[in-house]
């Protein structure tokens, strides 16, 4: 074998011949085996392929039914998953549960409602231009988080909706050897609503074990007037307790703005960029619309948050009160944790029910 796995891609590895194996599971190859793709002879697209057969783009997507589970890929490692592509509607992304397992494990090491996992839990679509997450017009939805397992790897979708859901998927992988120092990928969601009073949003809990943390999703809506985002977040690491190792300065700056993201004067801006992003607004319509949301991300690629034993991460949700003091706000903020971490992990909170997870 050549000295280079395939992993850990980037410009400067592009020359670079490997043995590793590239392969892809969609509709229209379910196992990813080669020379497997494209020979369905049913599928969502059978009636549109009916004068042109077998191979005319006759299984493009899934249907899934109101509470079944779609196993997506279950792969032989060892491998990577390299990239994710998928499309739903809106109105399914906070009930389309999308859960990653790891080397036979019987808990999933992400857990997280698919719209939340691609920035966009307010169901409403929203572009992102990021590097481990793009969104794409019109809801394409990619994921370029590096997944490696060593001995199987395996996503369903869980369509906790009453309603049929429509899926377009693609999952690109290869198959290679995995290092020993390699960690298995995660992520969790959370959610308060409201805040308790006086209270943090908790983002992550229990975890135990060796690691690093990668990333932040907030979908948060403002239930008072007023600038609302003086909250600090903070990291409690390696037996860390009343206070954190880490405490940011405020929820913009954390987000990688200043100053209320105000600019020009009394207006929002948002931006999208490689590893920080306020990419959505959602504004009061003035009749049903009442309340302002807000998604964020921060991607800790370039500055991995390292833990050797344990780590929790929680959010302040503060506003202004009269003679400018804080004032500790009931802010609607739903979560998305990135990390990894060596295995095995702690089992994951229950996640909330359909009204538990619902955008009201």
């Amino acid at each position: 074998m050549h000295g280079f796995n395939g992993l850990g891609m980037g410009l400067g590895s592009l020359p670079q011949l490997s043995d590793a194996r590239t392969r892809s599971i969609s509709p229209e190859n379910f196992t990813g085996a080669k020379g497997k793709g494209g020979m369905a002879a049913e599928g969502t697209g059978a009636a549109c392929a009916r004068d042109l057969g077998v191979g005319w783009k006759v299984s493009p997507s899934v249907e899934i039914e109101p509470g079944s589970t779609l196993t997506m890929a279950d792969i032989e490692g060892p491998g990577a998953i390299q990239h994710i592509w998928l499309t739903c509607f809106p109105t399914f992304w906070r009930n389309l549960i999308f859960r990653f397992y790891w080397d036979d494990e019987d808990q999933p090491s992400v857990e997280v409602p698919v719209g939340d996992f691609f920035c966009n839990g307010w169901q409403e679509r929203t572009n992102v231009n990021s590097f481990p997450v793009a969104v794409n017009p019109a809801g394409g939805m990619n994921s370029y988080w590096m997944m490696p397992f060593r001995k199987a790897a395996k996503i369903t979708m869980e369509n906790a909706s009453a309603e049929k859901a429509v899926l377009y998927y693609q999952v690109n992988y290869t198959l290679t050897e995995v290092p020993e120092d390699m960690a298995y990928f995660h992520a969790q969601w959370r959610r308060s609503n409201p805040v308790p009073y006086r209270e943090v949003h908790t983002i992550l809990d229990g975890v135990k074990g060796k690691g690093h943390y990668v990333g932040t999703y907030l979908a948060w809506q403002v239930n008072n007037n007023g600038w609302w985002g003086e909250g600090e977040i903070k990291f409690y690491m390696d037996g860390d307790r009343e206070f954190p190792t880490i405490c940011g300065t405020g929820t913009e700056d954390y987000f990688g703005g200043a100053w209320n993201w105000e600019h020009p004067a009394g207006q929002y801006s948002t931006y999208s960029t490689a590893f920080l992003g306020m990419h959505q607004l959602i504004k009061p319509d003035g009749l049903y619309r009442s309340q302002q949301r807000f998604g964020m991300y921060r991607w800790h690629v370039m500055d991995p948050i390292r833990f050797e034993r344990d780590l929790k991460v929680t959010i302040q949700d503060l506003g202004w009160r009269s003679g400018h003091r804080y004032l500790p706000q009931q802010s609607d903020i739903a979560s998305t944790a990135f990390w990894y971490q060596s295995e095995p992990h702690h089992d994951f909170p229950p996640l909330p029910d359909n009204d538990g997870r619902e955008v009201v």
